[in-house]
């Protein structure tokens, strides 16, 4: 075994559509009662987490990538790869799209674009997501969107706690009131608004995007089907992959017993979702979030918890 485990110090943001959850069912100190997110995991300038313990502590995550590129497997690549945060919608967040990699380049200033996908933490009954839509080609699509016929243009289709979805870019999405996600995704904070339900903020709309969403809107979208997997029975004490795409590779973990594996990727991070335990002689709980760096060798993990595992492609 080599390195020691990077535990960090989350950033929290209020959002209009926030809520109080992260400092109630979390252990969270968060900044007010609208706190929508907890960026976790994160080395983007909007939401730098430092390093809780250890001999880095203090250090950012950002600089850390910088200066010690051998913790994260010495890739070459110009900036931490991945953002993984918690979010709370009290109320629903509005309609969204992402670039891919080559439209924010060009667009946004040389940002990364914004694949991403979603475990569901927590959700009410009747609880739905925004994923797709049903314009069958573009010019039905630009016609419903100037027009503002939402009901007909978005697919809403409803989702419980243990749902995984993964959202391309040019998917138009929206986590919907009463759902806790677990997003991880490409180190990217560009989202284009395509609806806010008219909502005010300091008595003015929203800023809307939908020049560039019409853009990169992809038609016809992928089927319900494609969309969403079921990840909430999954066999227990076992790494269970619940996608691989360009990005990253997300797993699921329920230990109940005993876990064991070695660290083989270039980096891997993980979240504490519920429970507690142990990861070899640190005591980890739910709301940690901490990365094992390359090298880092063997891990045993006992105890009774869940934990959603990343690591880059």
């Amino acid at each position: 075994m080599s390195g020691e485990i990077l535990f960090l110090n989350p950033v929290f943001k209020q959002m209009i559509w926030g809520g109080d959850r992260l400092g109630k069912d979390w252990p969270y100190q968060i900044p007010g009662d609208n706190t929508g997110e907890c960026w976790a995991v994160s080395a983007h300038p909007n939401g730098d987490c430092t390093i809780k313990k250890g001999t880095y502590a203090g250090q950012t995550l950002s600089k850390l990538w910088e200066e010690n590129p051998e913790l994260f497997g010495n890739t070459g690549k110009d900036r931490f790869p991945l953002l993984v945060k918690i979010i709370d919608a009290k109320d629903d967040l509005s309609i969204q799209v992402h670039p891919d990699d080559n439209y924010a380049k060009v667009n946004e200033n040389g940002s990364l674009g914004k694949t991403e996908c979603w475990y569901v933490l927590d959700s009410r009954e009747g609880a739905s997501l925004v994923v797709g839509h049903n314009a069958a080609n573009k010019d039905e699509l630009t016609s419903m969107v100037r027009e503002g016929k939402w009901n007909e243009l978005l697919r809403e289709i409803p989702v419980k706690k243990g749902d995984f979805i993964q959202i391309e870019p040019g998917t138009v999405h929206a986590i919907k009131g009463g759902l806790m996600i677990l997003e991880t995704q490409q180190n990217s904070d560009i989202t284009y608004r395509v609806y806010d339900y008219n909502r005010l903020t300091n008595g003015k709309p929203r800023e809307l995007h939908l020049e560039k969403s019409l853009d990169v809107i992809t038609v016809p979208a992928k089927s319900v089907d494609e969309s969403i997997l079921e990840a909430d029975k999954l066999p227990e004490n076992k790494l269970n992959l619940l996608v691989a795409c360009g990005y990253y590779k997300v797993w699921k973990l329920d230990v109940t017993e005993k876990f064991e594996m070695q660290q083989d990727q270039d980096f891997m991070i993980m979240s504490v979702i519920n429970g507690e335990g142990m990861l070899n002689d640190e005591k980890i709980c739910k709301g940690d979030h901490f990365i094992l760096p390359c090298g880092y060798g063997g891990i045993s993990i006992q105890g009774n918890l869940q934990l959603i595992v990343s690591a880059p492609a």
